[in-house]
């Protein structure tokens, strides 16, 4: 199951997003917003708490400009958020980072490339190995604070 949400910048993005993913065999659980203004912190937090409680795998978050709902996600403990605008740093957010949540900006890239990069993130596995070794770290910083 993959979380999917956004503010009222996404929904055009988002909807377009659930529709090629499911016709690919994805199973998305939409967590809107559908068109009524909302902030976009409110959305991330939905999303990151349903990755973090293990309800869903990953998260798809989409704002104007895919910042915000980063900033807000990462605040999240457990969550590893990455802003994804193109192919390769959206692989390698999978490879290296073993980040769950990505975030996209529907003012910044078209709903083409952003099914494109959601079905990257979605099927690109983590490598560990070496990588591993600075997720721990990535996430000890959080224990600190």
């Amino acid at each position: 199951m993959i979380a999917i949400g956004c503010d009222h910048a996404g929904v055009e993005m988002k909807d377009a997003i659930i529709e090629a993913l499911t016709e690919k065999g994805f199973e998305l659980k939409d967590f809107g917003t559908n068109g009524d203004p909302c902030d976009y912190p409110d959305k991330a937090k939905e999303v990151c708490a349903a990755v973090v409680s293990g309800e869903c795998e990953k998260g798809i978050l989409i704002c104007g400009t895919g910042i915000g709902m980063s900033i807000a996600a990462n605040k999240v403990k457990g969550i590893r958020a990455a802003l994804c605008s193109d192919s390769f740093s959206t692989r390698f957010t999978r490879l290296h980072n073993d980040t769950n949540i990505m975030c996209m900006g529907a003012r910044t890239i078209g709903p083409g490339l952003a099914i494109e990069l959601a079905e990257i993130f979605l099927t690109t596995g983590f490598e560990g190995g070496r990588h591993q070794r600075r997720v721990d770290k990535i996430m000890a910083i959080e224990k600190e604070n």
